[in-house]
This record gives structure tokens, sequence and C-alpha cells, in this order.
């Protein structure tokens, strides 16, 4: 980092801290914005590359006390002035800037060994600033700042039905071969992801892991569907309970059954709803939804067929299907 950026560039405005914040305060506030605009997570985001190389810049600066020392001390002292190339000029040189460092009093001095004070040793005062002499904080991205956070990691599981509406916890294998013990909360859906915090990859140079997203898959249910938090069953049910009415048993999910009321004349298609049997979750409790279906013999006995017949020819002579046409034909 060359000197000029110690008089451009407020480290305690780059990391939005104030200058008598302690170490943690500087830390905290970096990872949070290293989160944000690592080039990881902004893939082609020159924008986004550069803040991340500045605000690694101004941590490893303020991280280090000595740096964070010196830096102080240089941003108070120098008022607006500038290094000049050739160590003289409107902007003034190291003399003019740092005069008072080394016992050259108000003005300027060029002073040599043996002219009446020791020739200050630049190497020795520089060496922090410059990365000759003092201890340099290494990692991050290309070597600016702090360190990296860990890569995160991506996996998949399948749960059964039950599970995944009810809850449990289910054992994986972490990326480094360590079994690892996840928990499923009571409702997860198909293709929902999980986030593990600290259970990815280690970081390279001493920063935070990464994290793991668990993808979970859930096998289907020979009998029950998910519907948001509501629970759908498809019930079969004879012709003469749909036309003359009766009491039905309806399955549940990991319970004894419950008894319906179907009323005489239900056509398929009619749901009936369970209040409370549904999924359970944090957010609520659904219900379970009964949809009827009139079960259709495939074969008739000759008796049957001749009463069902007689059932016909004895009642009205009506189309369920005139007011379909109808609304088709738009009249």
């Amino acid at each position: 980092m060359a000197s000029q950026d110690w008089f451009d560039k407020d480290f305690y405005k780059v990391l939005g801290v104030s200058k008598d914040a302690d170490e943690q305060a500087v830390k905290k506030a970096y990872r949070k914005l290293a989160r944000q605009f690592h080039p990881d997570s902004n893939p082609g985001n020159d924008a986004a590359e550069a803040k991340f190389k500045e605000i690694s810049e101004a941590y490893s600066v303020l991280s280090d006390s000595q740096q964070r020392r010196e830096y102080d001390q240089i941003r108070a002292m120098g008022g607006g002035a500038r290094f000049a190339a050739g160590g003289t000029g409107a902007g003034g040189g190291f003399e003019d800037v740092f005069g008072g460092m080394f016992g050259g009093g108000g003005g300027a001095r060029t002073g040599r060994p043996g002219a009446g004070y020791p020739q200050p040793n630049f190497e020795d005062i520089f060496g922090g600033m410059f990365g000759g002499g003092g201890s340099q904080p290494t990692g991050g991205f290309r070597g600016f700042g702090g360190p990296t956070p860990g890569r995160d990691v991506t996996a998949s599981t399948t749960v059964d039905f039950i599970t995944a509406t009810q809850g449990d916890t289910v054992r994986l294998q972490g990326a480094d071969g360590r079994p690892i013990n996840v928990k499923i909360p009571a409702g997860v859906s198909d293709g929902q992801k999980i986030k593990l915090r600290g259970k990815g990859e280690p970081s390279p140079d001493g920063g935070e892991p990464g994290d793991l997203v668990l993808t979970v898959s859930v096998r289907k249910h020979p009998v029950f569907e998910r519907d948001g938090l509501n629970l759908k069953v498809t019930v079969p049910v004879t012709f003469a309970e749909a036309a003359l009415g009766a009491t039905i048993e309806v399955p549940t999910l990991g319970g004894e059954p419950v008894r319906l009321k179907v009323a005489p004349g239900t056509s398929s298609g009619k749901v009936l709803r369970v209040k409370d049997r549904g999924v359970t979750t944090a957010k609520g409790t659904g219900d379970l939804l009964a949809r009827i279906e009139v079960a259709v013999p495939a074969r008739l006995s000759p008796e049957q067929r001749e009463a069902l017949e007689h059932f016909v020819a004895s009642g009205p002579a009506e189309n369920p299907r005139d007011e379909l046409v109808a609304r088709a034909r738009g009249v």
C-alpha cells in the first residue's frame, strides 16, 4: 500500500466504524462487509471486487495495533499534506511531514549523521507501513485484508413422507468425512434447502468455516399428498353410499381413522374437511382434506343390472351434461 493512501483514505469510514472502535467492532464490521462484497458472492462484478479490496485494505491496517497507531498519528499530523516525488514541492517532502517526529522541531531539516541529531532510520519507521519490517496480516482475497471464509458445501438427502411432515434428526456425512446430525424441521417440503452454519469447508487462513446447504427430497406417500400444511386423501365410496348417504372411515397420517358423514346425493369431487389433522409446524396446523370419489362397479350380476335398469326407467329423464353443453355454447 502506497503511503499516499494513508492520507487519502479514511479507513474508519470505509468499514463504517468510529475512530475509537475496539478490535471486536472492527472485526465484526469487516466480516459483514466481506460477506457482502466477496468476489465469490459477486462473480464478474468488478465494482464489488474493488470494494472488497478497499475494505480489506482498511481491515489490514485497523486490525494491526502497530499499523493502526501509526495510521492515526499520520492522519492527525498530515492535515492534507502529500508526499512529493522529489522531496520538495507544493505538497512538501518527507521532512515537511515528519520533521516533528524525528526531532526536527517546527521547520524541515536535511540533517545527516554528525549534524547534531541522529539520522532517522526510515526502514524501521516504515517497516510496518510498507511491508519491510512489521508483521503483515495475510489471507483474504488475493492477499488483501483479513481471513477468508471457507466455501459453502452443497449436499442432498431423501427422507420419507412422515419424517418430512413430523420432523426428525438424520445423520449425514460431512465434508471432512465425519458424521453430522441434521435436524429436519416438521413440515419440510420437497426441494427445500436447509443451511447448516459452519458445516462447510474450513477457511484456508483461519477465518470462519463455510456453510452446508442441504437440499431435501421427500418420498411420495401411497395415500396422502401435501398441500401446504394440509394433507389430501382421495376416498372412494360406493354408488349407493353416494346416493343414499353414509358414515365412512377416513385414514389419517400416523393415527386412527376418523368417521365422516357423506350426505345423500354426494358427487365425485366433493371435499370433506377434518380440522387440525394435517401437518403441524411452528406456523400452525393444517387440515385433512378428503376428496370423495364414487366407485363404479366394473361388473354387475343379472339381478343388479335389472334393478339398475328399473331405477333408470322409473326416474325422470334428465341429462346431467345439458348445463355443460349450454355453457360451452355461451347460452
